[in-house]
């Protein structure tokens, strides 16, 4: 398969980008596209044909359910149920936003494989200049998990999406860098109390600020029937093995040279404080507690491990206040839950 790719922010290029993009969603193909959380691999939610081809072009696992993005709220009536006003209330503070709602989905409106056979589906509206024009081009519900090969760092640039997918999808639609870098947050609505099932740039403080109490599902729960994205499998995750390490120069430092004694080459992931450990290769998170900019720069870092010829990748752990949150569950899903010793 021959994969196309068209720049949207060109405006020469503009309106023939977002025709083949709708034109090919339409006749049940994929498509990839930016969102401000990463780019996702879309197709039409409805159609069951298409939404397989997500599966197969990802090599993503079947009970792994997709997010539903839309353009406008009135488009929930068509496959949602029984919303509850205080989930309204999250959508009038945070949507278009990165943030997904857990919904009781209205039976037979969706492809089964678009939820796992769950009786709930997730769904946002994406806050992004091309995504939305895209989706209210389209006006049909589009799922969409991101644009990468299943496991692999999640893609922040289209150049990302063409190394994992050139050749298994038909086109992606260019429109540049994402922003916020880390997928949405997930939050149940279908809970006696909402539960954030994946941390993303909406967090659980900004939460609890509009609908109160909010809990937090944690990275070791036994998950057997996932209702998001992200929660049983390991994900983000490079070629060499990841290992989350205290936020010490002086224990990082160690522990590079340890694994230079076996001579083994080490890639660093790590605020800007930790430039001067003697890793081989070192990749930048930003300033120390910058964590809007870590979040950002974090999954562009892990790719860009597999350039290199590390052996070890070391990652500093942070705090789990705020964003720190969502940088957490991603590096303990890249690090598969390892610690350094």
């Amino acid at each position: 398969m021959k994969t196309g790719m068209v720049n949207v922010d060109n405006l020469s290029t503009k309106e023939q980008g977002y025709t083949q993009a709708v034109d090919l969603l339409k006749s049940g193909e994929v498509v990839a596209f930016p969102t401000e959380t990463v780019y996702g691999l879309g197709a039409v939610a409805t159609d069951e044909a298409a939404v397989r081809k997500i599966f197969g072009a990802k090599g993503r696992p079947q009970d792994n359910p997709l997010i539903v993005h839309i353009g406008e709220v009135a488009e929930l009536e068509a496959f949602t149920t029984n919303i509850s006003s205080l989930a309204y209330v999250c959508i009038d503070a945070f949507w278009p936003g990165p943030l997904t709602l857990v919904l009781p989905l209205k039976e037979f409106s969706l492809a089964k494989n678009v939820t796992a056979g769950l009786d709930t589906v997730g769904v946002r509206i994406p806050e992004h200049p091309v995504a939305l024009e895209l989706l209210k081009r389209l006006k049909q519900p589009v799922a969409a998990p991101s644009a990468n090969k299943s496991g692999k760092p999640s893609p922040t640039k289209a150049i990302h999406v063409w190394d994992d997918l050139n050749g298994k999808i038909p086109f992606i639609v260019d429109g540049g860098t994402t922003g916020i870098g880390l997928e949405s947050t997930v939050l149940d609505f279908t809970t006696d109390i909402p539960t954030i099932l994946r941390p993303g740039g909406v967090t659980k403080e900004m939460l609890e600020k509009v609908i109160g109490q909010v809990n937090e599902s944690k990275f070791t729960d036994d998950v057997k029937a996932p209702r998001a994205p992200g929660m049983k499998y390991a994900h983000y995750a490079p070629n060499a093995p990841v290992y989350l390490i205290e936020s010490s120069i002086e224990v990082v430092k160690n522990a590079v040279a340890d694994i230079h004694k076996e001579h083994k080459k080490v890639a660093l992931i790590a605020s800007e404080q930790f430039g001067q450990t003697a890793a081989d290769y070192f990749f930048s998170l930003g300033k120390e507690n910058q964590l809007e900019d870590a979040a950002a720069l974090l999954f562009d870092a892990l790719r860009n491990c597999d350039g290199t010829d590390a052996d070890i990748v070391l990652a500093p752990v942070f705090t789990k206040q705020d964003v720190g949150s969502a940088i957490m569950n991603r590096l303990e899903k890249a690090a598969d839950g390892n610690y350094y010793e």
